[in-house]
């Protein structure tokens, strides 16, 4: 099939160009913009508490809104706030309530805190509309340019903070992420491959046809989340543009380093480029699909966060395949061995000393080697025993310099810790009465006596009487572990075990979203892990017809993933103090760890069996293999782990412990696992890994010559 695929591209190479970029063309006219959002909510289903306690809060109170926006006064010398200033304070608010702004619908002065260090102004806006909707985002950015004027030449300073603040901070970071990612990603590539082939045709190339295909893959992934209601988070975008590039460089140089080697036999290019689609084809075709077939796993998530990212990054992988066995190789085609130009290094076969070494050494001692890597393994593995979740995607996905973070720091100078986004009990009668006012006392004393809980509103009463609105402010910040922990434990059974007879509580508000994002986390590592390692599993199967190698393979790629994810516990949360790591990072890395993993595994071992069916010994054979596959391996785990590790360059926390985890997983899956312990094992197993198929053992028909462009062989 892939060799019927080369031959159609070699024959036609102008019109598969054609047909890329004409499909790019379409899809840039006409594809909706692919948005983002960071509302966590919207990623969960309707049957939990926290978005049942939603539900109740429209109906009862529909024109009721928590701040979207709280702006935070304090004085220039850090001293307590005197009553000229709190009265300036109420002056600016109603100086700004003069202005009118757009989209805001009250601006509400409060009286200082009790320590008298801050002062706020809540600042109520109209609801978002959607993702794309910058209602919110405006509203601010008109606040902070007049709220300067408002606090010069005074004794105060101030700062906006809150949702719609955090929001804004987050999209300008996402901005500037972007376009750093970008140029980071890029000029790794072209350097790398500068360095690798010497030619600087080849160090462009992806990033003209990638940049095309990203086109094409953006416009897919934005028409899929239009159909099926996906909602993409915030951090999407910066992974697509690692993904695209990195992935799709990586499917380049499978496909170039093959087809150099055939140039090197002896084939004219045209029939080199038809033999390294031919053999490179179904490594590659296999390498993307177990990626797919992980992303795709997503689906089953109970979280709209990574149902829409598992398509949305299968999408792009998908486009990046019929790119490389296409695209590249109608380009190449066309180009012939003036692709390397300038260098003639491709004429000559390279001695590859360091590889060939390195192959010889794990022949003689496999069992060294497998045991050396595999403890290795191990050692980072145990540390990913002290993983602690962080569920803040809004401040994680800004910079600690920015004014929504710095501000929100400042405001507990004077507030308990939960003031920026208090949780809410609602209690609602279920008897179609009003509720009993005479018991709602005794209810919210019993909520203010939980520990955690740092204080209680008095109720506010649906118009109908029906529902009454306790204000829970914590005494611990919303996303943090202690905050989760009271209203996931105490908060919620007091709520409901107090509440009186024929009524129900419900508790909501950001931090009862986190509780029941952990659970539904928890639920999707028991249900998305297992699906996706076994269809990476069956792919491995039925391309190594085997059901042996399959177990170690996966094994391995299980025990780097653990391996990642306990280097990435050492350095974050025991090397740099953070309270946890992002909730969504070991699904994140599971993906590409466990998916990319396979890729080099698939490399590696392919490379294996083609060495065994030349009728080598299985430790001569995995000898060969490092020396053909290794520089393979190692070049593509290079910028694969450079482009990923680009995320760190992002200035927010979310997107560097993205970066280092998936790099650091990269790295050890290419040059520990690939290199060193799938070799060794496969040497140590012998003709059994391949049991029950065999596939070390060549037939007669494997034994065949180069294939011609028009499908003749090669005397």
């Amino acid at each position: 099939m892939f060799a019927a695929v080369g031959r159609f591209v070699v024959r036609h190479p102008i019109w598969v160009i054609v047909a890329w970029v004409a499909a790019a063309v379409g899809v840039i006219g006409f594809a909706p913009t692919l948005t983002a959002t960071t509302d966590e909510a919207s990623f969960l289903p309707s049957h939990y508490e926290s978005i049942r306690a939603a539900e109740v809060q429209q109906q009862a109170f529909p024109r009721a809104a928590t701040p979207a926006a709280i702006i935070v006064f304090e004085r220039r010398d850090g001293a307590a706030l005197t009553d000229a200033d709190a009265a300036k304070v109420v002056a600016i608010g109603q100086a700004l309530t003069d202005r009118h702004f757009p989209d805001i619908i009250a601006i509400t002065p409060t009286p200082p805190s009790p320590n008298r260090l801050i002062q706020i102004i809540a600042v109520e806006m109209t609801p978002q509309r959607g993702p794309a909707d910058q209602a919110q985002p405006d509203a601010v950015k008109a606040l902070r340019a007049a709220l300067q004027d408002q606090v010069a030449n005074t004794d105060l300073k101030a700062g906006i903070t809150g949702t719609a603040a955090q929001n804004l901070d987050a999209q300008d970071s996402g901005d500037r992420a972007n376009a750093i990612i970008g140029i980071a990603t890029i000029g790794l590539i072209i350097i790398l491959l500068l360095i690798i082939f010497r030619s600087p045709i080849i160090a462009l190339l992806p990033v003209i046809v990638i940049g095309l295909v990203s086109q094409i893959a953006t416009g897919l992934i934005a028409w899929a989340n239009q159909a099926f209601d996906l909602k993409t988070d915030s951090s999407v975008s910066a992974m697509l543009i690692v993904v695209l590039f990195g992935v799709g460089t990586d499917y380049i140089l499978f496909l170039m380093f093959r087809f150099r080697e055939r140039l090197r036999l002896g084939e004219d290019p045209k029939t080199a480029m038809v033999s390294a689609v031919a053999r490179a084809g179904e490594a590659i075709a296999s390498a993307a699909g177990a990626v797919i077939i992980a992303f795709l796993a997503l689906t089953l998530s109970s979280l709209g966060l990574f149902k829409s990212l598992g398509p949305a990054l299968a999408i792009a992988v998908a486009t990046t395949l019929v790119a490389g066995l296409t695209l590249i190789p109608a380009v190449v085609s066309l180009l012939g061995t003036k692709v390397f130009w300038p260098s003639n290094a491709w004429r000559r076969e390279p001695r590859g000393a360091r590889f060939a070494a390195i192959g010889r050494s794990l022949a003689r001692r496999p069992s060294l080697y497998a045991a050396v890597s595999g403890a290795g393994l191990v050692v980072l593995a145990v540390f990913a025993l002290g993983f602690h979740p962080n569920f803040d995607l809004s401040s994680g996905s800004t910079s600690t310099e920015s004014e929504s973070n710095v501000w929100s720091k400042e405001l507990l100078r004077g507030l308990p810790a939960g003031a920026t986004e208090p949780s809410n009990v609602f209690l609602r009668s279920d008897t179609g009465s009003p509720l009993p006012t005479d018991q709602l006392g005794a209810y919210r004393d019993a909520l203010a006596k939980v520990p955690g809980v740092g204080q209680v509103g008095q109720p506010t009463l649906s118009p109908d009487g029906k529902v009454a609105d306790f204000q829970v402010t914590l005494a611990n910040t919303p996303q943090s572990s202690a905050a989760l922990h009271t209203v996931k434990g105490p908060l919620r059974s007091t709520a409901h075990s107090a509440a009186p007879d024929g009524t129900t509580a419900f508790v909501g508000g950001i931090t009862a979203v986190f509780v029941d994002i952990q659970a539904a986390v928890n639920r999707d590592y028991a249900v998305v892990f297992p699906v996706a390692a076994v269809l990476i599993m069956v792919i491995l199967g039925l391309l190594l017809r085997s059901v042996v190698a399959p177990w170690y393979l996966m094994l391995s790629v299980g025990l780097g993933f653990a391996a990642t994810l306990g280097a990435t516990v050492l350095i974050f949360q025991h090397g740099l103090g953070e309270p946890g790591l992002i909730f969504i990072l070991p699904v994140i890395m599971y993906l590409f760890v466990v998916a990319l993993g396979t890729d080099y595994n698939i490399l590696m071992i392919a490379r294996l069996r083609e060495e065994a069916r030349e009728g080598r010994s299985p430790r001569d054979a995995a000898s060969m293999a490092i020396r053909h596959a290794g520089p393979t391996v190692a070049a593509a785990g290079l910028i694969l782990a450079g482009t990923f590790a680009s995320l760190m360059l992002a200035g927010n926390s979310t997107l560097t412990q993205m970066g280092f985890a998936i790099s650091a997983g990269i790295v050890i899956v290419a040059f520990v696992m690939s290199l060193f312990l799938t070799p060794a094992i496969t040497a140590l197993l012998g003709h059994v890994a391949w049991w029950p198929g065999h596939a070390d053992v060549a037939a007669d028909s494997d034994r065949e010559a180069p294939i011609e462009p028009h499908g003749r062989q090669s005397p």
